[in-house]
């Protein structure tokens, strides 16, 4: 019978094996690459000494292709629970060094037990994600585990937070768990993420690509969208984990964290109203808006690089987390198009699902036209933001800045589902700029006259007055208030702190039919 001290030194020295992972001279060669191991990725997440690891000991069963002979404690996959900031997390940390990262049956047991235990715990989940996919020498038992994994991504999603970073190359079924969390994290040069490797791409289709050409960052970032965040190595990617858990509650029946009040909510701010140019057929920059009105002037953009015409990301409000959406009129005049309506539909869904206030700055021009966006379904992608609206039953608050054409009004800025609608003076709200409903409403007036284009210039002049200023929609009842600009910081706090509070529930479902 091995003696109390000798059980204890084998317990330790287990503890150092699975720790080494793959092995010292694999961890030296990601070190190498400028990368991080599994662990430190954990260690810098975490709060200092919070880790606790889970199934460190298991071994995976597979007897094929010489797989007996490198069984490596954990089996590739570090999972366990910690905390950011004090709060209770689940994580997971996919090593490279063992089998490349690959997703076995038994590593993906692990995953999806901790993902059990997050829904179960009401706790976010953080997953770092380096895999070539599924273990081919398990065959379908390696499938299994990746079932096993979506499966719980799916239960997971609405009830905790799942944020997924990746940080190395992920290839085939490595790639689906991440798109079904709700935030991706990327590094620039160093994460990728294709179905397809280059060397099937050539086998099956003789042609010659790039990790970086199929699956990197300047491809998930601005084309895609996959990408909620780049960053510029490891650390800082980490740093953007722990400010994104910092607004969001840790389950659907919590409510936002909240920071200390903000001390100048009352306080008028006199410039905010001159970042608006003279004329409204002027470009500016939205981000110069909202930042003002954050408090600290602390923005966090999401999807920056993709449909730039449509902002999102959080922000706080007298100390409130709130989701932002706004029109981008230095991008395509602010106009909606596919790409923005599905960056701000996914957006919105994930704020009503966490009990995130939405406030809405709108300046838009309509739906872009054109054949190709037509013909890729505008009609549907958009349809997906106005049922994304109407569908939330968060707070929400709207704010006209200037242009709300259209069917784009209604779908932005709509007195039907949003709870308050504030305006600025300059907003104009019709159901199309001037130029085009003049034609069409004085097209007679102005092919019969002797003077077309002095008709013409008064016709517009009688559109404008009627239609390019929100004081119509308020006698009507769609604007709730016309505020001045250097007061918006402190009517939005005053709005949201009237209706932070509101409940309101959507007829008795299993669940509604997004246009998908």
């Amino acid at each position: 019978m091995p003696s109390k001290e000798e059980l204890l030194s084998e317990l330790v020295k287990k503890r150092q094996t699975a720790r080494e992972g793959g092995g010292l001279d694999k961890l030296e060669k990601q070190k190498r690459k400028g990368k991080k191991s599994a662990r430190e990725r954990l260690d810098m997440l975490l709060d200092p000494g919070s880790f606790r690891e889970l199934d460190m000991f298991m071994l995976h069963r597979c007897p094929h292709f010489g797989s007996d002979k490198k069984r490596y404690l954990g089996d590739g996959i570090i999972t366990g629970h910690g905390t950011v900031d004090g709060r209770l997390v689940y994580v997971f940390s996919m090593d490279v060094t063992v089998f490349g990262g690959s997703v076995s049956e038994l590593n993906g047991k692990k995953v999806a037990k901790v993902m059990d235990l997050a829904i179960k715990s009401g706790a976010p989940l953080i997953g770092f994600n380096e895999s070539g996919g599924a273990r081919i020498h398990e065959g379908v038992l390696s499938l299994g585990g990746y079932e096993e994994i979506f499966y719980q991504n799916v239960r997971a999603s609405g009830v905790v937070p799942q944020i997924s970073a990746v940080m190395g190359a992920c290839a085939g079924g490595a790639t689906y768990s991440p798109a079904m969390t709700d935030f991706v994290l990327m590094v620039k040069d160093n994460s990728f993420m294709h179905i397809t490797g280059p060397r099937v791409i050539k086998n099956i289709c003789g042609a010659e690509s790039s990790s970086e050409e199929l699956g990197g960052t300047s491809v998930h970032g601005p084309v895609t969208g996959v990408a909620h965040l780049v960053s510029k190595n490891e650390e800082e990617c980490i740093r953007s984990i722990r400010e994104l858990v910092s607004y969001l509650p840790s389950n659907c029946n919590e409510r936002t964290p909240r920071t200390d009040p903000a001390p100048d909510a009352d306080k008028p701010d006199d410039e905010i109203g001159n970042i608006l140019p003279e004329s409204s057929e002027t470009a500016y920059d939205m981000r110069d808006i909202l930042k003002r009105v954050m408090d600290g002037g602390k923005f966090l953009e999401l999807n920056p690089s993709w449909a730039k015409n449509m902002i999102i990301g959080f922000g706080r409000l007298d100390g409130h987390s709130i989701g932002i959406v706004a029109n981008q009129p230095s991008v395509l005049a602010g106009s909606l198009n596919i790409d923005a309506s599905l960056k701000a539909s996914r957006f919105i869904r994930f704020c009503d699902a966490f009990n995130i206030p939405i406030v809405t700055f709108v300046d838009v021009s309509g739906f872009l036209p054109g054949v190709d966006q037509e013909r890729g379904g505008i009609i549907r992608h958009g349809s997906k933001l106005l049922y994304a609206y109407c569908e939330a039953t968060v707070p929400k608050i709207c704010l006209i800045v200037r242009k709300a054409y259209g069917g784009a009004y209604t779908v932005m800025a709509s007195h039907i589902y949003n709870d308050l609608n504030l305006a600025w003076p300059s907003a104009e709200i019709a159901v199309m700029g001037a130029e085009v409903g003049v034609d069409i409403i004085f097209k007679n007036d102005i092919r019969n006259a002797d003077d077309p284009d002095a008709v013409r210039q008064d016709c517009t002049k009688k559109y404008k007055d009627l239609f390019y200023n929100p004081y119509t929609a308020a006698e009507l009842g769609y604007i709730n208030d016309i505020i001045e600009p250097s007061m918006t910081r402190s009517r939005l706090i005053a709005a949201l702190n009237a209706i932070i509070n509101k409940s309101d529930e959507l007829p008795a479902k299993k669940h509604g039919n997004i246009p998908l």
